[in-house]
C-alpha cells in the first residue's frame, strides 16, 4: 500500500490566494464603516433621522396615490406594445420613492443648513436613487428570475460603490483568477461581463422596440414596410449588443473569424428555409402583393386577414379569430389569393334548383327579394345589380344562380354571406310555395319474366 505523505499536502499553497493585504484593507474599512454607523445610528440625531425617513415614506405613499392612478389610467388607454404604456407603467411603480426620496433631499438642505449631522439620510437617499434607477431600468423586462437577478445585481452594485465598499470588493474579485496560458480570468471579468452583456442587450431591445413602435406610427410608410424595417433596426441592435458584450468579455473577435466562417457554412446549410423565408418576405413588402389588413386564401386552405408581415413569416388571422404563422415562402411559391389586392368589391354565385314546372318568373322574383333582404348586397342599379341565371337542366330540378355583388366589408366574411343567403332564398322559395324536390329516379321493368316464389313447407311445422 502507498503511504501519503501528509507534508506535502499541508505545505502546498492554494492557487492565487487573496494577498493578505487586501483582506486587511477590507477589514480597516469595514471597521471604519462600523464606528461611522455606531457614531451615527446610536445617538439623539440618529433617531430624528430615522423618524424624518419614516415620514418622508409616509407622505410619499400618501400624496403619490393620485398621480399613479392617473398614469396607470394614461396606460391602460395605451397597448401593451406602445413604447409610452412601458413609460407610464414604469413611473406609475416609483412614483412612490420619488415623492419619498424629494422630502429626504429637503431634509438634508435643512440638516446642512443647521449644521446638523446627516449621513443617515445621506445614505438612505442615495440607496433610494439607486433603487429608483434600477427599477425604471428593469420596468421594461419580462418579469421573472432575470428580471429580479439583474435589478438585484444592480442595486448591489450601487450600495457598494455609495458604502465606498466598491473598491476593496473589486480587489478581492479580481484577485480570485486562473490563468489558462496566455489568458488570465478573474471572478471580477467574469461578473463584469456577464453584467455588460445583460445591459447591452436589454438597451437593444428596448431601443429596437422604441424604434419599431415610431415606424408602426409613421404615415409615410406602409405598415408591412414599418414592420420590416423596425425588425431590421432591432436585430440590428441586438446585433451590436452582442459584440459589446463579447469585447467586454476580452474575447478577440478576429481570432474567431476563420472559425465563424466555417461555423457559418456548416449553419448555412441547415438554415436555408429561414433564408429563404426572409428573402421572400423582402420581396413580398416591395412587391406589395400582400399588404397588412388584406383578405386572402391561401392554396393550403388557409383563409384570413394579414395581421403582420415579419422577417420570417406572416401571421394571418381566420375569421375564427385563429392566428395562423405562414411562411413567406408560401407566398412565393402557391398561389395566393387576395381578394382586397385591388378592389374590395367581388362577385358570388349562390346556387339552387326548384321543381320542374315551376314558373321561372316567380322563380327569379323570389330570389331578387331574398338578395334585396341581405345586408350584404350591392345594387348600383346598372351592371353591378343583381341577377338570376338559368344555368342547366338536372336530373329532378331546374338549376338556377342568384348573382350577386357584395358591400366592401362583405369580403372578410364570405362563410357568413353565402349562410345569409341560402337562408333568405329558402324564406323567398317558402313564401310563393315553390319546391326544393328531393333526387329521385323511376325504374321501369320492361318485357320482364314472371317471377315464381316456392315456399318450402318446414320441418317443424310439419310436426306441428
Amino acid at each position: 500500500m502507498a503511504l501519503i505523505n501528509l507534508s506535502n499536502l499541508t505545505t502546498t499553497p492554494l492557487p492565487n490566494p487573496i494577498p493578505p493585504e487586501t483582506i486587511t484593507q477590507a477589514q480597516t474599512q469595514l471597521q471604519l464603516i462600523a464606528d461611522w454607523v455606531e457614531k451615527q445610528f446610536f445617538s439623539l440625531t440618529a433617531l430624528w433621522q430615522l423618524l424624518i425617513v419614516l415620514g418622508a415614506f409616509l407622505l410619499g405613499y400618501l400624496i403619490s396615490r393620485y398621480p399613479a392612478s392617473q398614469l396607470v389610467k394614461l396606460a391602460s388607454n395605451l397597448g401593451n406594445t406602445n413604447f409610452l404604456f412601458r413609460i407610464y407603467s414604469s413611473l406609475a411603480k416609483v412614483i412612490w420613492p420619488i415623492i419619498s426620496v424629494t422630502f429626504l433631499w429637503i431634509a438634508i438642505a435643512v440638516f446642512d443648513h443647521f449644521q446638523l449631522p446627516n449621513g443617515g439620510l445621506r445614505i438612505v437617499a442615495s440607496l433610494l436613487n439607486a433603487w429608483i434607477i434600477v427599477r425604471i431600468a428593469t420596468a421594461n423586462m419580462e418579469e421573472g428570475f432575470w428580471q429580479s437577478l439583474i435589478a438585484m445585481t444592480a442595486w448591489t452594485i450601487a450600495a457598494l460603490y455609495i458604502l465606498r465598499l466598491i473598491g476593496p470588493v473589486s480587489s478581492a474579485l479580481d484577485n480570485a483568477a486562473y490563468k489558462f496560458g496566455d489568458i488570465r480570468i478573474s471572478l471580477l471579468s467574469v461578473l463584469t461581463s456577464i453584467f455588460i452583456a445583460c445591459v447591452a442587450l436589454w438597451l437593444g431591445r428596448i431601443v429596437g422596440d422604441a424604434a419599431q413602435s415610431q415606424l408602426k406610427g409613421s404615415k409615410t410608410l406602409t405598415p408591412s414596410m414599418a414592420g420590416l424595417l423596425g425588425q431590421v433596426i432591432k436585430v440590428a441592435l441586438m446585433g451590436m449588443a452582442i459584440v459589446i458584450a463579447l469585447n467586454a468579455a476580452g474575447i478577440n473577435l478576429t481570432a474567431l473569424a476563420v472559425f465563424s466562417g466555417a461555423l457559418g457554412v456548416g449553419i448555412g446549410f441547415g438554415l436555408q428555409a429561414v433564408f429563404s423565408n426572409f428573402v421572400s418576405g423582402v420581396i413580398i413588402l416591395f412587391e406589395k402583393s400582400i399588404k397588412v389588413g388584406d383578405f386572402i386564401e391561401l392554396s393550403s386552405g388557409v383563409t384570413g386577414q394579414v395581421k403582420e408581415i415579419n422577417i420570417r413569416s406572416t401571421l394571418v388571422t381566420t375569421n375564427d379569430n385563429v392566428d395562423i404563422l405562414v411562411p413567406n415562402e408560401e407566398f412565393i411559391k402557391a398561389q395566393v389569393i387576395n381578394w382586397t389586392l385591388k378592389e374590395t368589391a367581388r362577385r358570388i354565385r349562390v346556387k339552387f334548383g326548384v321543381a320542374y314546372g315551376s314558373d321561372k318568373e316567380i322563380v327569379k322574383k323570389a330570389a331578387l327579394e331574398a338578395a334585396a333582404n341581405v345586408e350584404w348586397t350591392f345594387d348600383d342599379g346598372a351592371s353591378r345589380k343583381p341577377q338570376v341565371w338559368l344555368t342547366g337542366f338536372g336530373d329532378s330540378a331546374l338549376d338556377f344562380e342568384l348573382v350577386v355583388w357584395l358591400q366592401d366589408n362583405a369580403v372578410h366574411r364570405p362563410a357568413k354571406v353565402q349562410a345569409d343567403y341560402y337562408w333568405h332564398l329558402h324564406t323567398a322559395l317558402e313564401k310563393y310555395e315553390l319546391e326544393i324536390p328531393f333526387p329521385q329516379r323511376d325504374v321501369n321493368f320492361r318485357n320482364s319474366a314472371p317471377v315464381r316464389v316456392q315456399i318450402e313447407p318446414s320441418s317443424e311445422a310439419g310436426d306441428a
